[in-house]
Parts: structure tokens; C-alpha cells; sequence
């Protein structure tokens, strides 16, 4: 299934003990069309306030429920700010995580002197100048094979190396809007909101481009900048393989 959402209401996409989740308000709605609290594989974890434009979920189940019929019956049962925009049957090991081949993240920035009170929790409101050459040549610095040890906070999970592999990395603007857009084979603990934190640096003059790369290389989380908050953080696509072939 792929599903889209407004993060804002919720703690991330990972069932939590304490706190209400995507996870949980889905899997709600999930018991009340097929009659059983089904277990789900959801393909990220997302961070609290953090949004997905495209997030998959796999789930096993011996339904006659035709898979087209989905999305109609779970949206009926879903708040306003999720809902399931398809549904297809794969493969029986289908793993809507393990599976993944890449994932695209994108970052919102509404850069305007004045709040918009109509862009409030879906992007950062940065009111200060921005110069997107400066920003593309940081930005250009992660792209590649690398050790992402300095751009992952201190709650990373990730127990082995932390090199990922970066295919696409720059920023866009489209009126006051400035959109980060990256592209990697898997992501860290809010690497991608540290990335963006970094590179805000440099229009800062607080950063530059060579020390992004120093950053890289020493894998030391203090040369890299702050964590970007999280309201203007999308997962935008997630990639399989054709499940077709």
C-alpha cells in the first residue's frame, strides 16, 4: 500500500508506547476493515512532525477484500491527514523496508520575510537571504559513497558502518518556496535535517564549503551544523525494484 500524511499530529511513523504514531492510527483502521490487528512493514522511520508524500507499507493477510477496494475502505476509516492512495498485491516475501532501492527526500523552505500562516508546519520559515549557487556547491559535497558519521544524531540506532551512497543532492526555488531535494540507497538518524542545517550555514557565512567536506572526512559531529527542525521534512519517493519482473 502507498500511503501519504501529515505528520504533524503525530510522533513519527513507528508504533511508540507513550505517544500517538502513523503506525498505530493506521493499524486502527487496518482492524476495523479486515477484522484482525494485522501486523504492517512500514518502508522508513520518520521523525516527529516529519511528512511523506509517498510512503509504502506491505502487510500479509488472507482477505477476498480486491486490492482496488482498499484504499476506499481504509480512507473511510482514517483522520484527514493520512490516507492510502493505492493498493497491490506482491510477492509473498515482499519487504516494504528491506526492499527498498532508494528513497528521495525533500526539504520545504519558505523564504519570505513574513510567516505564512498557510504554510505553517509543512515547510521551515527562513526569513533571511539565500544564495543558491553557495547552497548547490555545498550541497554537491555530499553526493558519492561516504561515512555520513557526522551528519547522524547522537540517537542513531545503526549498530554497523554508516556509509551510504548519495545519487542526487541540490536545491530548487519556485517562487518563495526553496526546496532541498536528495536522493540516497538509505538515510540516518536526521542526517538529511543536518545535512540542511549545514548548508543554511553557509548563507550564514558560519560554514563553508571545504568544511563540509572536512566534516564528511572526520566524521566528527561537531564540524557539521544544526539539526534543520523538522516541519519542512518530506520523505517524496521510495523505490523498488519492478516487483513486475
Amino acid at each position: 500500500m502507498t500511503i501519504r500524511y501529515k505528520g504533524t499530529a503525530y510522533h513519527g511513523f513507528q508504533v511508540q508506547s507513550n505517544a500517538v504514531t502513523v503506525a498505530q492510527v493506521f493499524q486502527d483502521a487496518v482492524e476495523r476493515v479486515f477484522g484482525s490487528r494485522l501486523d504492517i512493514k512500514g518502508c522508513s522511520r520518520t521523525d516527529t512532525g516529519v511528512h511523506a508524500n509517498q510512503y509504502c507499507i506491505s502487510m500479509k493477510t488472507e482477505s477476498h477484500i480486491p486490492a482496488e477496494r482498499v484504499p476506499a475502505a481504509l480512507n473511510i476509516n482514517l483522520p484527514a491527514d493520512i490516507a492510502v492512495l493505492s493498493c497491490e498485491e506482491v510477492p509473498e516475501d515482499f519487504h516494504a523496508r528491506y526492499d527498498v532501492i532508494s528513497k528521495q527526500y525533500i526539504y520545504k523552505l519558505l523564504n519570505t520575510p513574513c510567516r505564512d500562516p498557510f504554510w505553517e508546519n509543512l515547510a521551515y520559515h527562513y526569513p533571511y537571504p539565500l544564495n543558491l549557487q553557495l547552497l548547490n556547491d555545498g550541497a554537491r559535497q555530499f553526493i558519492g559513497t561516504h561515512d555520513f558519521t557526522a551528519f547522524t544524531s547522537a540517537g542513531c540506532t545503526v549498530k554497523g558502518d554508516k556509509v551510504r551512497t548519495i545519487f542526487e543532492c541540490g536545491f530548487t526555488r519556485q517562487n518563495e518556496i526553496v526546496q532541498f531535494s536528495v536522493t540516497g540507497d538509505g538515510f540516518l538518524y536526521h542526517m538529511v535535517r543536518i545535512m540542511v542545517g549545514t548548508l543554511l550555514e553557509l548563507c550564514q557565512g558560519k560554514q563553508t564549503v571545504q568544511g563540509i567536506r572536512q566534516a564528511i572526512e572526520l566524521r566528527q559531529r561537531g564540524c557539521a551544523g544544526v539539526t534543520a527542525p523538522a516541519c519542512g521534512l518530506y520523505l517524496n519517493q521510495v523505490n523498488y525494484q519492478d516487483l513486475r519482473g
